[in-house]
């Protein structure tokens, strides 16, 4: 049995080389330096944006500028905090092998598995699926761009630092239940939001989370989520949290009954993506379950002979 070791590990150390910062200073600070960044740059974008007539509908030059402004705040905050742990921000889930193939494949099972779930409320009539605009499409590179900048934004402000700092102190999965648990209740934020989305949101965060414990990064994970918001507001025009875009080339509309269809909510909403989210657990388990415990094993071996 290996012992704790009673040296003090530099990444732990506030760069004074005194005392180490704890994990709950460490959060705070990291959350803390995100808000304040968010909140500066919010209020100067707001002196150059103009506020859109119709509120109905999200423009994508609000999205666009909205994400690029999450996105240098929480990459701040992230920056701030590995130079204090003498790290690269990389190195909080932003690292790692096959980053191109895992964000790739993650785009790929993402967009698949939105589509799947429109198919079947479609089928079952609990939407109504139209064609909307004959121009859309131009619009569907950069409706990407604002996703995928969103998707890295959210993944890296609740599974990068955050998971990695929690982590050290609680262990893996407990801090993701935390943190997933944050995610759904920040969903809970929009009006149009209903209990089932929530609890959606919660378990498609344990499946996040479940990916960046096999492959060691997020890649996958952000291109999941930006592929499935970008299929679900963009192409499908569907309601996400109660919120949809301009210039989606389909409009999507419930028809059934609220809990099947999700009402305001969108298709995340809906109870039917339940079995859809355990069979992704499942296939990203097969993937992935057998290599994790392999190169675990691996590990644990080569420390063995090194004693």
């Amino acid at each position: 049995m290996r012992l704790p070791s009673k040296k003090i590990d530099e990444d732990s150390l506030t760069g004074t080389g005194k005392k180490p910062i704890g994990v709950a200073w460490r959060m705070a600070l990291f959350i803390a330096t995100f808000v304040l960044i968010d909140v500066v740059l919010t209020i100067i974008l707001g002196h150059f944006l103009k506020r859109p007539s119709n509120d109905a509908t999200l423009a994508l030059s609000t999205c666009l500028a909205t994400g690029a402004v999450n996105l240098s705040a929480v990459a701040s905050a992230t920056a701030v905090l590995a130079t204090l742990e003498k790290k690269s921000w990389f190195d909080y889930g932003l690292a790692g092998s096959a980053r191109t193939t895992r964000f790739l494949s993650g785009i790929v099972c993402g967009f698949t598995a939105i589509s799947a779930l429109i198919l079947v409320l479609w089928k079952t009539g609990l939407i109504r699926v139209e064609w909307a605009e004959g121009q859309a499409w131009k619009y569907a590179g950069a409706w990407a761009a604002a996703f995928i900048m969103a998707a890295v934004f959210e993944e890296s402000l609740l599974r990068g630092y955050l998971q990695a700092t929690l982590t050290r102190r609680i262990g893996f999965w407990p801090a993701s239940a935390v943190l997933s648990l944050i995610f759904g209740l920040l969903h809970a934020t929009s009006s149009s939001e209903n209990f089932v989305g929530i609890l959606n949101a919660i378990v498609l965060g344990l499946i996040l989370c479940l990916t960046l414990r096999y492959t060691g990064s997020l890649w996958w994970a952000i291109g999941f989520h930006a592929a499935w918001d970008w299929g679900e507001s963009a192409v499908y025009g569907a309601a996400d949290s109660g919120s949809i875009v301009q210039h989606a080339i389909f409009t999507t509309r419930p028809l059934g009954q609220v809990l099947l269809s999700g009402g305001s909510a969108g298709p995340e909403g809906s109870l039917l993506i339940l079995p859809l989210m355990g069979l992704l657990a499942l296939c990203i388990w097969s993937r992935w379950s057998a290599e994790f415990h392999r190169s675990r094993q691996a590990l644990r071996t080569d420390g063995m002979k090194r004693k």
